[in-house]
């Protein structure tokens, strides 16, 4: 099920934030996604976010800001059952522009966004990490 983000999801929403990046982004120090963790945790309850629901813990979820997708967060046993597409989708049927950034050595990020019809429209340079990510965009 998915539904809106609720205080009462803070905790389990950051400790996925937290695990998935750092597994998703292995050539990014560790100690970077620790140091943004209290930066993210004070910006996230006041973007747009859904989470999915599985038997009551939140499987996953994504944040947007405006049409921008921050993240889709998918806890690692949740992985490939589709829960990201859902997610997705529901950023589909409230904005007609999605756009986002990520980082080109996340492959398997790229050929899922790719998969759902997104396109790389730029690439640059991570001022904060250094990594060069493609910036991408999704029309209606």
């Amino acid at each position: 099920m998915i539904r809106k983000y609720e205080t009462k999801d803070l905790a389990q929403v950051m400790q996925i934030w937290l695990d998935t990046n750092i597994m998703a982004h292995p050539f990014i120090s560790k100690n970077y996604w620790i140091s943004n963790f209290e930066m993210v945790r004070e910006i996230l309850p006041k973007t747009e976010v859904y989470v999915y629901v599985v038997e009551g813990d939140i499987a996953g979820f994504i944040g947007i800001d405006d049409g921008y997708i921050a993240g889709i967060f998918i806890s690692s046993e949740m992985q490939s059952k589709g829960i990201g597409k859902q997610l997705l989708e529901k950023a589909r049927e409230v904005y007609s522009n999605l756009t986002l950034t990520v980082y080109q050595k996340n492959i398997k990020a790229i050929k899922f966004y790719q998969r759902e019809h997104f396109v790389i429209k730029q690439v640059q340079v991570d001022e904060n990490t250094g990594e060069i990510e493609n910036s991408m965009i999704w029309n209606r």
